[in-house]
């Protein structure tokens, strides 16, 4: 009987370190989820571009396979290279958080230059008069989970860097739980976005009530605010998580500290001025700072990116060889 209690005992307490290693796991996967926020938006504000002009009955199978391809990304691809990185080459993290951190400020202030000064573009439509559905539907499918792989990479490190365990195994699990969660939740959110239009059309025509019906009107006319408003958002957030990340590497590194001190300095100011709200005033404050220095070294990088990287990797690279 002692000998079956001190098992039931030994039982008991590997239960409490399980229970505490996946309160462990939890905390640690909603902290990385938070600080990797402004990437995850910016994610599920890109996506639905690639569903745009297909049937609504390809919608939900295209957002199927690119949430498919983005996990392959994190959990297969980036998740065991990031831990290897870590463990071999710790030093080389920030780096490389500085220069996704450096690709979203031009991504971001790409679009701020785009939405100032629109070009036409018809690449889409002549796609849909001149190929094959099922041929451009794999290519865009393609094309969203190679531009899932850049923003997976950015919120994988970025959470890699959040997470402060000692433990490999921790930090395996960690990067899991958070490259699962948010996948689901930004492809969740996608396929709910996609889709709000044919709900509302199907209230406002098989809807019982007048209030029903209207519903359903006012759903379809609110799409296009809401995707303009998270197109907003989320280019906004690529600047401002961009440029912290940046500032933040050079801080850290110790190439230059300035700007990163200067912005706290302003924002513990400004916080100080108003004492009921003093954890959001420093966030707003520090935010905003964080994207105009964004936006200001993406708009740097627009000419390097366009007239020099980007021709260099069509000349090693040509664009038929990549359709290959």
């Amino acid at each position: 009987m002692s000998g079956l209690l001190a098992l039931l005992d030994d039982v008991a307490a590997i239960a409490k370190v399980a229970a505490a290693s996946v309160d462990d796991i939890a905390a640690a996967a909603g902290k990385a989820g938070m600080k990797a926020a402004g990437v995850v938006i910016d994610d599920a504000a890109v996506t639905p571009k690639y569903v745009h002009g297909f049937s609504a009955d390809r919608e939900l199978p295209i957002i199927w396979h690119i949430a498919q391809g983005s996990l392959r990304n994190k959990i297969v691809v980036l998740l065991p290279a990031l831990l290897a990185l870590d463990h071999f080459l710790p030093q080389a993290i920030t780096p490389l958080l500085m220069l996704g951190g450096a690709y979203l400020c031009f991504e971001g202030a790409e679009k701020v230059v785009h939405a100032f000064a629109p070009h036409a573009d018809h690449a889409v439509e002549a796609d849909f008069d001149t190929k094959d559905p099922t041929h451009l539907e794999e290519e865009k499918v393609a094309g969203a989970i190679k531009t899932d792989f850049i923003l997976s990479a950015e919120i994988m490190t970025i959470a890699l860097a959040t997470i402060e365990s000692p433990s490999f195994w921790m930090q395996a699990i960690t990067l899991a739980v958070v490259g699962a969660f948010i996948t689901a939740l930004v492809y969740g959110a996608v396929a709910l976005i996609v889709k709000m239009d044919d709900l509302g059309l199907h209230l406002a025509a098989t809807g019982r009530t007048s209030g029903g019906r209207a519903f359903g009107r006012g759903l379809v006319l609110a799409m296009p605010k809401l995707m303009a408003f998270l197109s907003t958002v989320g280019t906004a957030a690529m600047l401002w998580v961009g440029g912290n990340i940046v500032l933040h590497g050079l801080e850290v590194t110790h190439l230059w500290a300035w700007p990163y001190d200067t912005i706290h300095h302003i924002a513990d100011i400004a916080a100080a001025a108003v004492p009921a709200a003093q954890g959001f005033v420093a966030w707003v404050v520090t935010a905003t700072l964080d994207g105009i220095f964004g936006l200001i070294l993406g708009t740097l990088l627009i000419p390097l990116a366009t007239r020099v990287i980007g021709p260099a990797i069509a000349a090693v690279w040509p664009k038929k060889k990549r359709a290959a």
